[in-house]
């Protein structure tokens, strides 16, 4: 499981070696983030993680990076250097700067059908923000169906084939706190495996990737996280062990 201190107001430029390897600024309990990380790891790409506490962000973030986001990706060897930001817009620049491993399908007409599909799930994503805030379940439910008729569709593990690929990173970081909304929920918790068959084992064999692995995090950490921040006191540091 990855960790890292969050640098908050006050903390110095963080010391990393000029060693030419980009330099992710992220959040360890953002999901957006979370993309990023899988896209790198499962490119096996050399990154420098800095995490940031997004409640008091500290003054340099905002010379590399006027809107103070994460994740933002810094491109150490070229001119500038740029600063990308938006998880979706860095992710794919990853796959066209190093192709080795590619996620995305080369095939014009295949890509662009996924790039809707990770579009569409913006809806999703949105429709699971309001059940882990205590809305209705049922719009996220309604929103995963459509990934298990395309998956089904498919007749593949992964949206990606046989392997994985960008659909499934994509949309996992939702999909890994399905295990936080039971949490939340409680028994109001009704996920439905005879509703979604295929997106149960798909479920299961992406907790056995090792990009997935790498950046996993359990149920009752990524719950604790967000009860330190509807107190107001956001614990960005619970997986510091020193923390």
């Amino acid at each position: 499981m990855s960790s890292g201190r969050h640098l908050a107001k006050g903390s110095p430029t963080p010391d990393v070696p000029e060693d030419g390897i980009l330099r992710l600024y992220s959040m360890r309990f953002c999901p957006f983030a979370q993309r990023v990380h899988l896209v790198l790891d499962a490119k096996q790409i050399a990154y420098h993680s800095i995490y940031i506490n997004l409640t008091e962000k500290p003054d340099w973030l905002f010379d590399k990076n006027p809107q103070g986001k994460v994740p933002a990706l810094e491109l150490v060897r070229e001119p500038g250097p740029p600063v990308l930001t938006e998880s979706l817009l860095i992710c794919e620049y990853l796959d066209e700067q190093y192709p080795l491993r590619p996620l995305y399908p080369r095939d014009p007409l295949k890509k662009v059908q996924e790039k809707l599909l990770i579009e569409r799930f913006g809806a999703v994503l949105g429709a699971f923000f309001k059940a882990s805030d205590g809305g209705e379940i049922e719009p996220f439910w309604k929103g995963l169906d459509d990934y298990e008729r395309e998956l089904s569709r498919r007749e593949t593990d992964f949206f990606g084939g046989e392997q994985t690929g960008i659909l499934d990173y994509m949309i996992w970081p939702w999909c890994e706190r399905l295990e936080l909304l039971k949490v939340q929920r409680g028994e109001d918790y009704n996920f439905d495996e005879t509703r979604f068959p295929q997106l149960t084992l798909w479920l299961e064999r992406m907790k056995r990737d090792p990009a997935v692995m790498a950046f996993f995090m359990e149920a009752e950490v990524q719950a604790e996280f967000l009860r330190t921040r509807s107190a107001g006191k956001p614990n960005y540091n619970l997986l510091v062990k020193d923390a």
